[in-house]
């Protein structure tokens, strides 16, 4: 059976959206949010070209994802905003963990004093995401507590929007606000801090919210989190497999589980080599569509674990082997992370993460395979 689904990452395309960043927030830090396998583009390679480019730090989720960076080469700061348990690693790879809750502290204290080594961490504040940090009131507080450890060097403070798209510009605008004042407060105690809270939205819409460093995400792998893309980003990431079996069947026809869809006419049926196995949701069944030959064909019936079915009845001669786009990163075609993910009602970013997931991947740099 033919089995291969490509996800192509063009690496100069990430390279242009992260200097259009670097050229948006001038001198500041960029902290490249490189969790979920950099959205599932591949963290290694993605961030071997950021630091090229200058990435000032990396973000990532847990642990395992900074050693892995490390493991790779990856020399930059590289903070970790939810796990701060494993302490062997944090301290053996030099991490930079995110404190977000008192169980933290003293752990992360008691082996960097056992080690005689100092650890910069960066604390956390909820200013209205309602998911991890310490609450605004008595926060200033407990940060001058914590700094005043002797193994505990607090260099930065952060915080998080809670509208990945801004859209409530006011509640932002409040969140940013108390933020500050926090920050400001800190400094009056003469800490040298580092604050960041602007993630891609903030970065785009909010001039105000750039402070010390920024974290973008969404938008170095070329998607904005408004419906539209004002700096020009490019999509980084195309997906494409290939038609493993063609199947022509008369009117009357049911395809796949459930007998969801049934033709009605005589059709070509092309078995394509992706499901949701691949990251390709099952509510793509019956609703999506993908490019055979330059044109378009939707997908019929239920989405299977490792395969799904198209009607290229209207395409013409297909054979197996023949190339199938699911995802393209040419902003035209419809089929761009945003355009699927409007489709299932869903965002962007669940699109890029759960597709890049389990596919092959090729990497191209001065249009050639990397």
């Amino acid at each position: 059976m033919i089995r291969k689904t490509v996800a192509e990452i063009d690496l100069d395309r990430l390279a242009a959206n992260f200097r259009k960043i670097r050229e948006t927030v001038g001198g500041r830090q960029i902290i490249a949010v490189v969790k979920a396998d950099a959205y599932g583009h591949g963290a290694v390679p993605v961030a071997r070209r950021l630091e090229n480019e200058g990435a000032g730090a990396f973000g990532v989720a847990c642990v395992s994802e900074a050693v892995e960076l490390r493991e790779a080469g990856i020399e930059s700061p590289i903070m970790v905003f939810f796990e701060t348990d494993r302490l062997e690693e944090i301290f053996t790879h030099d991490l930079i963990p995110v404190v977000f809750d008192d169980s933290m502290v003293a752990p992360l204290a008691r082996e960097a004093e056992r080690r005689g080594r100092p650890i910069d961490v960066h604390v956390k504040v909820d200013t209205g995401m309602g998911r991890v940090g310490f609450p605004p009131a008595g926060c200033m507080e407990k940060i001058l507590e914590i700094a005043g450890m002797k193994y505990l060097n607090v260099a930065g403070i952060m915080s998080h929007f809670s509208d990945a798209d801004l859209r409530d510009r006011g509640f932002a605008a409040e969140q940013l606000s108390v933020f500050r004042e926090i920050v400001k407060g800190l400094r009056e105690k003469g800490m040298a801090v580092t604050a960041h809270i602007a993630n891609s939205a903030g970065i785009m819409s909010f001039e105000e919210s750039y402070l010390d460093a920024v974290r973008p995400g969404l938008m170095m792998y070329g998607y904005s989190p408004f419906c539209d893309n004002t700096m020009g980003l490019q999509p980084v990431m195309s997906l494409r497999t290939r038609i493993i079996s063609v199947r022509r069947v008369p009117a009357g026809t049911p395809i796949s589980y459930g007998r969801t869809f049934v033709t009605g006419r005589p059709s070509v049926i092309g078995v394509i080599s992706v499901g949701y196995a691949d990251g390709y949701s099952r509510l793509f069944s019956n609703r999506g569509e993908v490019l055979v030959r330059g044109r378009r064909a939707p997908v019929v019936g239920r989405v299977c674990m490792d395969l799904a079915m198209i009607d290229v009845t209207e395409v013409g001669d297909v054979s197996p082997g023949d190339e199938v786009v699911i995802l393209s990163s040419d902003t035209v075609s419809g089929l761009t992370a945003l355009d699927l993910a409007e489709r299932v009602s869903t965002i962007p970013y669940e699109v890029l993460t759960s597709l890049g997931s389990r596919a092959a991947r090729i990497y191209r740099e001065q249009g050639r395979e990397a």
